[in-house]
């Protein structure tokens, strides 16, 4: 009984506290909830709004409202709700910068469209990949991402939200202090050795937000990247105060998409717009292009009238930095342009303004189009002219014109001249922030390198001073017309230069009133007549009969899409024949159209070369009577000498591009004027360069400077200047190069492919004539006695490249190789006699065993 009366009240007391706790625990749980809702809800109480958050900081508002820390200059950006998942422009551009790291002021970076997507608790910016189409009521649309990759920049984490007004916040100083946005920093390209120039690493300490500036349609934001390294093997330029620590500053500016009824314009290959490329995915052409020409929003303000103003002019602002002299002249040449956009139904499309000393933006404002200055140590360009666009539609939004005064002046450094001319790529690779390497137009080059000529020719004819002031005005109005039309979406036109015949072109009466060329898009000679009895306009001073065709095409508005086949089916007229550098041809063994070509002028290339030539050969006589004024030192006159090689080398090369010339035309099947896509030049003119080139470039007669001139070659002393080399002048050198230069393009693996092509579809100078002649013309003349030193280079350079050609890694065809083989056997027949001196002999001996070393080689 004990026992029972025990254990009893112990069950029952276990029994109680197991039915404690379990009705205790729902009890717990509930109170540790409420207690982290209650924590919760403290801690959500605690977080900062807006308004705290942006308390110490200047607001800026405009497209994006932008908060500044006044204390660290740190940026908080405002986004708001219905600005999520919009399409914004971005823009970048280099305010300024050094070209030792591919940058200079006023480059263009291009533009994208972005979108700034949320993704919980954060804000992502993201790329747009435009690149394809596809047609909204095509099935096929409905995959339209697939393999298609978008670009995330970057990823904020959201510091506040306001619900209320549909905002959130924002720490955005590394979208800006950070190469998220865009690639400053230039890649390393191929070739480059580990000693040339490069930036260092990103330094986050020194680069910083220069200053924002927000408008309601616009935010931009100026940034100085600094790059930073503790030592450097290659300083750069002078214009690098030290490599140790570069900086780049850049403008960043986000565009609200404009909503304005632009209506895109399509590409067509017979007329030369820039354009966004595009490819519709969903077409069943083969070509299935649907690229956006570059175009302003040009849009009548009488709609119903065949000419009318249009609504919003496009207006240019003269810079107030320019030089006075230059004002009037420059707005001239932009205003030129009115009489192209007069053709296509507006009048006054075109307004020119000059910036107030006293205006409140500058020039790098995005809403100003600025003809702009710059007087750089190492000028990039003579004049450049890019312009911005809306990727989506090709409308143009905003454009600059850069101007280097260096080309306006007499200063040229003569070894850059010589590199721009003879080495047939005179066009500036500038990077760009897509990872591509853009060429931007060189015309300031070729300009100065033209006018320098012709100023040249007019002191050792003793011009008046009015003659030459005019020479440097046409010079001036031709760059600005070139440049300004590059701002209208124009690109280069290298066929225009065929317009007039040489004999018309030495006629003052018949040019008066008219360009020389068909546009003043392309890069041609100055037109300096032989007599100056006969001299009429050096360049042309206004624009040409293509220019207003093509500004018709970009800007009419047609009533359908057979009046606008109508206008492009004129195209067959030689006056607006077109073809731009798209192939470069300004490489050896590029451009296989002769007509498509640089530094050239009039419809017989090499009748005008040739006078060209002998105008120099008529100016060396000239030179050391012209320049000896007493105690002057005898740099101009080494200027001078250098300044006529360079026409006869640039002769030479325009000369060249006729052998294995195919003349290229672009215009449909049907088209009415229209040729076969691909003619070969004919026998006659390739026979006549040939002739002309062995004449000019390759005997004993050519390069006709007088020998008591070389002793007077001499540079003007500047400290310690020489150290680059001794300071005599390199006179076979030079020549050489002019030599080399040009069987670097008629002896090149493409060049002699097209000779044997070409004959399949009507060449009859076939690559065993070609190669005959050459072998003459570089031998025929001398070979059996003694060999000038001259020649004694150009047929040792000869020979080589015909090894080079035959045992060599480059790819030349089967054909090629055996001319080769068969011109080495005939030259060492040749050389294979002691007569001569001993200079002569010694050559011959080094030419057969040059052969013979081949010969086993190839065994």
């Amino acid at each position: 009984m004990k026992l029972r009366t025990t254990s009893f009240p112990l069950a029952m007391l276990f029994l109680g506290a197991l039915f404690f706790t379990t009705n205790t625990l729902p009890a717990q749980k509930k109170k540790k909830k409420k207690e982290l809702v209650e924590e919760t809800t403290k801690k959500k109480t605690k977080e900062k709004t807006i308004d705290e958050l942006v308390k110490s900081s200047e607001k800026l508002e405009g497209l994006f409202t932008i908060y500044r820390d006044t204390v660290n200059g740190s940026i908080q950006l405002l986004v708001s709700e219905d600005q999520l998942n919009k399409e914004f422009i971005y823009f970048t551009q280099v305010a300024n910068g050094v070209t030792d790291a591919f940058s200079f002021r006023g480059a263009y970076r291009g533009s994208r469209i972005f979108t700034i997507q949320k993704y919980y608790d954060k804000l992502e910016f993201v790329y747009e990949n435009l690149s394809y189409y596809f047609n909204p009521d095509n099935a096929l649309s409905k995959s339209s991402n697939a393999n298609i990759s978008e670009a995330p920049l970057a990823s904020f984490k959201i510091e506040a939200h306001d619900a209320e007004k549909e905002l959130y916040l924002i720490k955005a100083s590394n979208l800006f202090l950070k190469e998220t946005l865009s690639q400053i920093k230039p890649p390393n390209f191929p070739g480059r050795k580990p000693t040339d120039f490069s930036l260092g690493n990103l330094d986050k300490d020194k680069t910083k937000i220069n200053s924002i500036k927000n408008y309601p349609k616009n935010t931009n934001l100026t940034v100085s990247y600094v790059y930073s390294k503790s030592s450097v093997l290659n300083g750069g330029s002078q214009a690098v105060t030290d490599g140790r620590n570069v900086a780049i500053q850049m403008y960043h500016s986000f565009i609200d998409l404009p909503e304005n009824g632009y209506k895109s314009r399509f590409d067509d290959p017979r007329v030369g717009y820039f354009f966004t490329s595009q490819n519709d995915m969903t077409s069943v052409n083969a070509a299935n292009y649907r690229d956006k020409i570059h175009r302003w929003n040009l849009v009548k303000k009488n709609p119903e009238a065949a000419i009318s103003e249009p609504v919003e002019p496009i207006t240019w602002w003269i810079e107030n930095s320019t030089p006075l002299e230059f004002r009037e002249t420059i707005k001239q040449g932009v205003l030129e342009w009115n009489r192209a956009f007069e053709k296509a139904g507006y009048k006054n499309a075109m307004v020119v303004k000059v910036q107030p000393d006293d205006a409140d933006w500058d020039a790098g404002d995005i809403r100003y189009n600025v003809l702009r200055w710059t007087s750089s140590p190492n000028p990039p360009f003579g004049g450049y002219g890019p312009s911005f666009v809306n990727p989506k539609t090709g409308q143009i939004l905003g454009a600059d014109i850069m101007l280097e005064f260096v080309y306006h002046t007499n200063r040229v450094r003569v070894e850059k001249l010589f590199d721009a001319i003879t080495a047939a790529d005179s066009d500036k690779e500038i990077w760009n922030n897509e990872g591509h390497n853009q060429i931007n137009c060189s015309y300031g080059h070729m300009m100065q390198f033209n006018t320098q000529f012709g100023q040249t020719v007019l002191e050792l004819v003793d011009a008046n001073p009015l003659e030459m002031e005019g020479l440097r005005k046409e010079a001036m109005l031709e760059l600005i017309m070139h440049e300004v039309g590059h701002t209208l979406g124009l690109n280069h036109n290298m066929k225009a230069s065929q317009l007039f015949s040489p004999e018309e072109l030495d006629n003052p009466e018949f040019l008066k009133g008219k360009a020389l060329v068909g546009s003043v898009m392309d890069y041609t000679a100055i037109n300096v007549a032989n007599d100056p009895e006969n001299q009429g306009p050096y360049y042309s001073t206004t624009i040409g009969p293509y220019d207003e065709w093509a500004i018709q095409f970009g800007y009419q508005e047609f009533e359908d899409a057979n009046e606008m086949e109508n206008l492009l089916n004129k195209s067959t007229k030689p006056e607006l024949i077109f073809g731009n550098d798209a192939d470069d041809m300004r490489a050896p063994g590029k451009g296989i159209d002769p007509r498509v070509n640089t530094g050239d002028l009039s419809n017989d290339q090499i009748a005008y070369s040739l006078k060209r030539i002998d105008l120099v050969n008529g100016m060396f006589g000239k030179i050391k009577d012209k320049y000896a004024d007493k105690g002057s030192s005898y740099n101009d006159l080494r200027i001078a000498h250098a300044i006529l090689m360079g026409q006869y080398a640039q002769a030479g090369n325009v000369i060249s591009r006729f052998i294995g010339g195919v003349y290229v035309d672009r215009s449909t099947i049907g088209q009415e004027g229209s040729t076969m896509p691909f003619t070969p030049v004919a026998y006659k003119d390739q026979k006549r360069a040939m002739e002309a080139l062995n004449k000019s470039f390759f005997s004993k007669e050519a390069f006709k400077t007088p020998n008591d001139l070389y002793n007077y070659l001499a540079r003007q002393r500047r400290g310690f200047n020489f150290f680059g080399g001794p300071e005599d002048p390199k006179i076979h050198a030079t020549v050489l190069r002019f030599q080399t230069n040009i069987m670097r393009h008629i002896l090149h693996p493409n060049t002699m492919q097209r000779i044997q092509d070409s004959e399949l579809y009507g060449n009859s100078y076939d690559l065993g004539e070609f190669m005959t002649d050459l072998n003459k013309g570089v031998f025929e003349a001398d070979i059996y006695g003694s060999v000038n030193s001259f020649r004694q280079n150009l047929q040792l350079a000869y020979t080589k490249k015909l090894i080079d050609i035959l045992v060599g890694k480059s790819n030349y065809t089967n054909a090629a190789k055996s001319m080769a083989l068969y011109n080495l056997k005939a030259i060492n027949r040749m050389a294979n006699n002691s007569s001569g001196n001993v200079t002569s002999r010694a050559h011959k001996t080094h030419l057969r065993t040059l052969i013979s070393n081949a010969m086993e080689e190839i065994k």
